[in-house]
């Protein structure tokens, strides 16, 4: 878990909607520390928290460590706070050490055009990489079974009364939220 986080940290850019993905493919579908469900379960949850990538990683931990019962079967708790702690470390760990080594070098090239161009292209490809998140969520909520499987109605529905009512008539994003935690909730307790 520690060199994948690293790797994760190390290797993608554009803060957590960027790195999500990555996380999911590598947790999910080459270690199986969780299942997609749980994955897309602690998307959401961090989602409605400030600060997404840390809790996402912290949940990916805490299941991961929980599910391989690393410390035995009687200390499954242990083994998902001891897992979270190492993954939280080794995700912060490399920008950490960006920061405090290449904080000099970016300000001694501030304004200098060969070196704020390459920061200006990684910029717009973490727009593409946003987008492909927002493809990602979409194709995982929507679609829940895979593709191939059968679409989700009523989180199609939810999704496009959530959009409608921040976009069209600029609805705070709190009440969006909580009318749309609303109507999901109804609709696994009364619809089902």
């Amino acid at each position: 878990m520690a060199w994948f986080f690293t790797k994760a940290a190390l290797l993608t850019f554009g803060g957590a909607y960027a790195v999500l993905p990555y996380v999911y493919q590598g947790a999910v579908e080459h270690f199986g520390w969780l299942t997609a469900e749980q994955m897309i379960d602690g998307l959401a949850l961090g989602e409605t928290t400030p600060g997404p990538l840390i809790m996402v990683v912290a949940f990916v931990g805490f299941v991961g460590g929980w599910t391989k019962a690393l410390f035995g079967p009687d200390a499954l708790w242990l083994a998902g706070a001891a897992a979270a702690a190492v993954v939280t470390f080794f995700t912060f760990l490399p920008s950490f050490a960006f920061i405090l080594l290449g904080a000099p070098f970016i300000e001694a090239t501030h304004g200098k055009l060969q070196f704020t161009a390459p920061l200006t292209a990684i910029t717009a490809a973490v727009v593409g990489v946003i987008v492909n998140l927002a493809v990602f969520f979409a194709q995982h909520v929507l679609w829940p079974q895979g593709l191939g499987g059968r679409f989700e109605w009523p989180s199609a529905l939810i999704g496009l009364a959530a959009g409608i009512a921040l976009w069209r008539f600029k609805a705070g994003v709190i009440p969006v939220i909580a009318g749309s935690a609303a109507a999901g909730l109804a609709w696994q307790l009364l619809g089902r």
